[in-house]
């Protein structure tokens, strides 16, 4: 069998899984869409401990109804229940997804209204029938195509996505310049080490600040990407600015948040004009 036959093949049983995944979507029976979907409040939150593992996210006991029976459920987020909650204060609303007929066993997201249709896999499925392609084609006509097809796809993807992050990042701008500072504190600083293959550990410190808003929202966080000079200060305080309507938006740095935002819109632009290049450089080859 040629390399076509090959990629007959290939296509063939990818392509009748993204099928199968499609149907399945448009009659909602995918996983996501078959779960009973409800919004959760959280009820309390329990202060990590200093020196604990971030893993399953802060302990909070949250409360959501159970349309099957009317009643309220009372459960606590331990082990794996879907998103680790990182930030969270008493009132925050969450969803939660569960079997039909089974209430505890819960799953959490932060993501309100964000349930998705199950398509990761179909969609998955597509790429790896167009990777494919795209291989075979490089083999029969040369790697100039492998340039068209790869970096073209690329280029295009960036230029759809390009547009919507610009908008994003000068939202998420504009307020950077309405956050309210209010003091807080170090409350714990986590440890997480880990262990691979060959044997050689790593150790991962996450700091844990609380701060109250304007209207008396008791916050707790991880902080994961910025300030690595808090993972030695257990204790201190420190000046938190959030957005006075929703404290989950909050920095420690505006100034190094507003330089991550612009950043990121460089990369993105740099990515779409790399790939833009390589793809005509490709053409140019043929």
């Amino acid at each position: 069998m040629g390399w076509y036959g090959y990629l007959a093949l290939w296509c063939a049983v990818f392509g009748s899984l993204a099928l199968i995944g499609y149907v399945r979507s448009l009659a909602g029976m995918t996983r996501p869409q078959r779960m009973v979907r409800v919004r959760g409040r959280i009820e309390r939150v329990r202060e990590p401990r200093h020196g604990g593992s971030r893993r399953g996210g802060i302990s909070v006991v949250v409360s959501y109804p159970d349309p099957a029976t009317g009643q309220d459920v009372t459960v606590t987020n331990d082990g794996e229940r879907g998103e680790a909650i990182s930030l969270a204060w008493p009132g925050r609303e969450v969803e939660v997804s569960y079997p039909r007929g089974r209430p505890h066993a819960f799953r959490l997201s932060t993501h309100l209204g964000d349930s998705g249709r199950g398509l990761c896999w179909p969609h998955f499925a597509v790429f790896l029938m167009y990777v494919g392609a795209v291989v075979v084609v490089a083999i029969e006509r040369g790697w100039p195509w492998a340039l068209i097809g790869s970096c073209g796809a690329l280029a295009v993807l960036a230029a759809f996505y390009l547009p919507e992050n610009i908008r994003d990042t000068n939202r998420r701008i504009h307020r950077l310049s309405t956050m309210t500072a209010v003091p807080g504190r170090v409350v714990a600083v986590l440890k997480d080490v880990s262990t691979d293959e060959d044997g050689h550990t790593a150790t991962t410190l996450t700091p844990v600040v609380a701060f109250t808003t304007a209207d008396g929202r008791a916050v707790t966080a991880h902080i994961t990407s910025e300030r690595p000079d808090l993972t030695r200060s257990y204790g201190h305080e420190v000046t938190v600015h959030h957005v006075p309507d929703d404290p989950a938006v909050f920095t420690l740095d505006r100034v190094a948040e507003h330089r991550s935002q612009r950043l990121d819109v460089t990369v993105n632009a740099a990515v779409l004009v790399l790939a833009a290049a390589a793809a005509v450089l490709g053409a140019v080859l043929l």
